[in-house]
């Protein structure tokens, strides 16, 4: 997932700052996913939950990752198809669904966990937070296609602000 996103920083930095802003949240998104769930090279002691100060911020930046996406370049590729063409729009309208599987998914899990998360919920917590990564790799997959997308056919003087 890292160096997805730091291929994606490479290809379209700079081109929008609404993306560039988005590909910052993404990072410090899957860095605080990799922490929470001790991947490597952060490691956990298996035998503990995180601690809830940790998993509050992972779903804080999850949430405003969510956001920034809906809110800010997904708007603004909607409003980009249509005024430069349609085979973007069927695109977006194509990926869109898939992209809300992993919307809800991630609404869950901070419903079930942001504000707490007791030792009867530790089994689910590893299932669910593995289920969540998978969701979200998928996720950046497709939201890439949508900001190449964006960035292909639509960059421009007048949504390069």
């Amino acid at each position: 997932m890292y160096r997805r996103v730091q291929q994606a920083q490479k290809k379209w930095g700079g081109s929008l700052t609404a993306i560039d802003n988005w590909l910052d949240e993404r990072q410090q998104l899957i860095v605080s996913y990799c922490k929470l769930a001790g991947l490597p090279p952060f490691e956990k002691d298996r035998h503990t939950l995180p601690d809830q100060d940790k998993i509050r911020g992972f779903c804080q930046l999850l949430m405003d990752y969510l956001s920034a996406g809906h809110f800010e370049v997904y708007e603004r590729i909607v409003d980009q198809c249509t005024v430069n063409g349609t085979d973007s729009r069927k695109l977006a309208d194509r990926l869109y669904p898939k992209i809300s599987v992993s919307t809800d998914l991630a609404l869950t899990f901070n419903d079930a966990y942001a504000d707490h998360l007791s030792t009867r919920d530790s089994a689910a917590f590893d299932r669910e937070l593995s289920e969540l990564g998978q969701a979200l790799e998928e996720r950046f997959e497709l939201e890439d296609e949508l900001i190449d997308t964006l960035h292909a056919k639509h960059t421009d003087a007048s949504v390069s602000a």
